[in-house]
Parts: C-alpha cells; structure tokens; sequence
C-alpha cells in the first residue's frame, strides 16, 4: 500500500508543528504541501527529514506561494511547470522510485483569482483561467499514470460549498472557473477521487476562513482541495480520508490534509 497526502500548509515555518504531529499521527508514504512562502534554503529539511521524511523535491520563493513534495519512499524531481507564465513557484512534479515505482505525482497551487470574477477588471482572475488553460493544454499529452494534487482554488460541485446560490458569484465557484476546470478534467479523463470515496452530494469541505470565528459553528466551508488520478491509477485507490481536526490545532492552516491510499 502507498499512502499519499496534500494539504495547503500556509507558511511551512510557521506551522511545522503541526506538519510534524500530522507525520507522526498519520504517517503517509508522500506529503505534497502548498504554499510553504519560503525559499528553498529556508525550507525546514533537517526537521522533516528526522521525521522520517529524507527524500524531497522542493520549489519555494520568497515569502509567497512554493510548494514541496516530501517522501518516507524514494523518489526523483520530474518537472516543474510555470503554468503562471511568470515565474512563480506554484508546481513541482515527482517520479516515485520505491514502492509505486514510476507513478508520477504532480503537486499544484492554483492561484485564487482575487476578489472580482471578471478578467477585464480583474487581472487575477484572468491569470487563474490562463493558468488552468496551460494546465488543460499538459494534461491533453499524458502518457503514463499520473496524479495530480494539491489546492485547486475551486469547488466545482454544489455540495463542494456551504451554499451553491449564495458563492455562484464568489471567485472559486463560479460558472466560468467550474467549466474550466471541467475542461482540465476531461483533457486527461481525471478520477475525482475525493469524490469516489465521499459521495457527493454528501458535505466535503478541505477550507474555512479564517475570518469566521467560529469555523465548525457556521460550517460555511469549501471543497478546494483535490487529490485527481489517471483512470488505471484511480482503479488501485482503496481508501480516502479527511483530517477535518486539524483546523483545530494550535495555529491551524485555512486548509486541512487530504490522504488517499493505493493498492500499489
């Protein structure tokens, strides 16, 4: 069996202990961790590398985005794309070289889009639809079994949001970006699989804001975080799961960890 995990740390340094108690209590074969806002040389290697976690592919920048792949297995860097056509650190790609051996594993932070959902006033929206075009374009020329995970920036079904109606013009479930990432799944024929395991439209939420205060009170949750697989690859997956408690640890991140485990 191989286990695989993502989750949308939100500041690698700053939460590292929780990263660690997730280790340890969960102990996945692979963590895929967004938007760790470091450099590469400020990346908390030795701490995780104790942990048991020696084998990493890193792609950070200063003080924004970044995301890291960190492995008990072995494992080789296999790509990074610059799907924002600007320089910034949101994708790094694996190969795994030990158990799961030649199963390619890319992990992805999606820009969010900002606040307005038209591109003509807001240019970071333009750049979120650009970034899932270029994603669309790679995903139409996979050859080899590959997953694909990380933080989306969009809940694309209605029950993947606390209310379908009141986000339909909220940046992260509009009509638009939903298409879009529509397109992206069927460019490669992705296995939902978060959505294999719980089925919509049972509530599955990966993200609470912050600015709620009380998260499990008011519920008011998306499902942005995705764990998607080649179809041969999704067959082998056997199980799915949610670490909703960990939005209650001490300095929690918005976001919690996924884990799907493989058959493998």
């Amino acid at each position: 069996m191989v286990s695989i995990a993502t989750w949308n740390i939100n500041s690698v340094r700053l939460r590292l202990p929780i990263v660690e108690r997730f280790l340890k209590e969960e102990a996945p074969d692979v963590l895929c961790l967004q938007e760790i806002k470091c450099q590469e040389h400020q990346f908390p290697a030795q701490a995780l590398a104790d942990a048991g976690y020696k084998y990493q592919a890193i792609h950070g920048q200063k003080g924004y985005h970044g995301v890291a792949t960190i492995s008990r297995i072995p494992l080789k860097e296999f790509s990074r794309h610059d799907w924002q056509a600007n320089g910034e650190a949101r994708h790094v790609g694996v190969e795994l070289l030990g158990p799961g051996k030649g199963m390619v594993l890319e992990n992805v932070y999606v820009p969010a889009g900002g606040d307005e959902p038209d591109r003509e006033k807001n240019a970071k929206f333009g750049q979120k639809l650009d970034f899932l075009g270029r994603m669309i374009g790679w995903a139409d020329k996979i050859d080899r079994p590959t997953m694909i995970v990380g933080d989306f920036n969009i809940a694309p079904l209605e029950s993947d949001v606390w209310n379908h109606k009141q986000l339909l013009k909220v940046v992260s479930h509009t009509p638009v970006e939903v298409d879009t990432l529509e397109q992206f799944k069927q460019a490669h024929g992705w296995v939902d699989l978060g959505r294999e395991f719980i089925r919509d439209p049972e509530r599955y939420f990966s993200w609470w804001s912050y600015r709620s205060k009380d998260w499990k009170v008011n519920d008011r949750g998306r499902r942005l975080d995705h764990m998607w697989a080649s179809p041969e690859l999704a067959a082998q997956a056997i199980g799915h799961r949610l670490r909703e408690d960990a939005r209650d640890w001490e300095k929690p991140s918005d976001h919690i960890p996924l884990i799907t485990e493989f058959a493998l």
